[in-house]
């Protein structure tokens, strides 16, 4: 199986091309944001960190900003930073470098005397990178050139018997095709985590499937808190989820069948290809947000109750088997798997169906979430600010 799709230097594969326009920190946001609306081709990210952080977030925030930078969707990088961020803009646009080799420059706001002369300069600079970008031709790339992070978020009861399972034989026939898919959200693995371990392709992957759930607890339970007074949320158990086992089987569903081969730190890249795993907290933005600075080119996002999240850089696809949630957001959901519950379709044909939107979007295809212009980021945190 076959798309069109942008061959990097590095032999990675993005499904998009975009210049990111990169702040280092929450307070470079804004003047990112300026400088995206005024250069078509580029694409920015609002954060609310980079500085003020114990040493933790500070390496958190900048393993997911890199990790944006890297990501094979991205031709380009404009950094802008402040200019008194725990990492400054030099320094991350120098990491960007060493790793990579995509273009890259960067600028600080008081160095070059406020938003306005600093967006002139970063604007011209983008132009250029966008010039240089368009000269880039797709090339036909094979499905197991495929990097999918899987999501869900706003489940309800139809979540594990329909969106999730039929997602997970997606997931089985891209494992199947060589490529790869991740899945995350640690706290939804809890009370089923001894069946997803089984999946581990060794006996250390076994365990370190258990050993993220139990430490994820033993985290919460030093700072006095129990995750189950969040799991299920409010809208889980209006949509007939009534424990955290119930949900976290169901959860599981959407990551598959195959063996589990890398089980992965939050916003870390891979280095094996198959089933991934990433430890993440439960809170579907921050997963996405961390799956995508993994590297993650394409995002399928589950959900039953509905949800309209989307990411600039890596296309969402929402699937949802609620038949009412498929009617109700069809402004936002691009697949509908309902027919599952009434018979009409096998959850097989379901994973074909998704597999196939999967490569229309990975050759260019856009989502509803992408049309919408949505981007939703939440840098995880390990602990408060100081």
């Amino acid at each position: 199986m076959k798309f069109l799709g942008f061959k990097r230097k590095d032999g990675s594969v993005g499904v998009r091309n975009h210049v990111l326009i990169l702040p280092s920190c929450a307070c470079a946001s804004e003047t990112c944001r300026v400088v995206a609306s005024q250069v078509l081709g580029t694409k920015n990210v609002i954060i609310n960190v980079g500085c003020s952080d114990v040493t933790a977030n500070t390496e958190m925030t900048q393993r997911v900003l890199t990790g944006f930078a890297l990501n094979a969707n991205v031709f380009g990088v404009v950094v802008i930073g402040l200019g008194c961020e725990t990492v400054g803009h030099r320094e991350l646009a120098e990491k960007i470098r060493m790793l990579s080799d995509k273009p890259v420059v960067s600028f600080g706001i008081q160095e070059e005397g406020g938003t306005i002369k600093t967006a002139a300069l970063a604007v011209e600079a983008a132009r250029k990178m966008v010039e240089e970008a368009s000269k880039l031709q797709k090339v036909e790339c094979d499905a197991s050139d495929l990097f999918v992070a899987i999501e869900c978020g706003g489940s309800d009861a139809t979540s594990g018997i329909a969106s999730n399972p039929a997602v997970g034989s997606m997931a089985d026939k891209i494992y199947d095709l060589g490529g790869i898919t991740m899945m995350s959200e640690t706290v939804e693995f809890i009370g089923a985590e001894h069946v997803l371990a089984k999946r581990g392709e060794t006996p250390e992957i076994h365990d370190q499937i258990i050993r993220i759930c139990e430490e994820y607890e033993k985290h919460l339970a030093l700072a006095g808190q129990d995750c189950r007074s969040g799991q299920p949320t409010p809208g889980n158990k209006v949509g007939g989820l009534s424990t955290i086992e119930e949900k976290s089987l169901g959860c599981i569903h959407k990551g598959g069948t195959r063996p589990v081969s890398e089980v992965l730190q939050e916003a870390a890249r891979p280095t094996k290809k198959g089933a991934l795993i990433m430890d993440t907290p439960g809170y579907d933005i921050s997963s996405v947000t961390s799956m995508v600075a993994g590297g993650a080119t394409i995002v399928v996002f589950t959900t039953g109750r509905g949800t309209p999240t989307g990411h600039a850089l890596a296309p969402v696809i929402k699937v949802t088997g609620n038949p009412l949630t498929a009617e109700r957001m069809k402004d936002n959901m691009d697949i509908d798997v309902s027919g599952i519950l009434e018979g009409e379709e096998t959850i097989n044909q379901a994973g074909e169906r998704i597999l196939k939107e999967v490569l229309e979007v990975a050759g260019g295809k856009v989502t509803k979430a992408e049309a919408l212009g949505f981007s939703d980021i939440a840098v995880d945190h390990v602990c408060r600010y100081i």
